[in-house]
């Protein structure tokens, strides 16, 4: 489907701890505020995205692209799926217990979107030096190993 990218962490920036007040493995990790359009839950049209604390300094997220993500008839719009990927390497942070802003963002679409379909996030942070944090995110369509 997709891989969201970031730059190459440089030389020296070592992945930094999991916050000792970190989620756990597998707690639902919340939203700003429910009307987020990417992971609040009450937004009409939003993505409703569900995300979830993962192993080390992982996070997995999911959502369903509906009619009202659409770009091209039928298909997901690749600025929303942008969003997705900015939203689920946003949910990091959670495990660092810092706030951050997205500096950079880059995506490589490998695969068209279908309206209806369910994306599968796996996001990670990379490196981290001062209160610069690298992170990278793939998608994957369907499952967690699809396509």
């Amino acid at each position: 489907m997709s891989r969201g990218l970031s730059i190459t962490p440089p030389a020296g920036a070592d992945v930094p701890p999991r916050h000792p007040q970190a989620p756990a493995v597998g707690a639902l990790l919340g939203s700003h505020n429910q009307d987020c359009y990417g992971c609040g839950a009450s937004h009409p049209t939003g993505l409703h995205l569900v995300a979830y604390a993962g192993e080390g300094m992982t996070v997995t997220a999911k959502f369903t692209v509906t009619e009202h993500h659409q770009g091209a008839p039928g298909l997901a719009h690749g600025g929303l799926l942008s969003c997705a990927f900015d939203e689920a390497l946003g949910k990091l942070m959670w495990l660092l217990r810092a706030p951050a802003v997205t500096a950079r963002l880059e995506t490589d679409f490998l695969k068209p979107v279908p309206i209806g379909t369910k994306l599968h996030i796996s996001a990670r942070i990379t490196g981290q030096v001062n209160r610069k944090v690298y992170s990278e995110a793939e998608g994957r369509l369907g499952s967690p190993d699809g396509d």
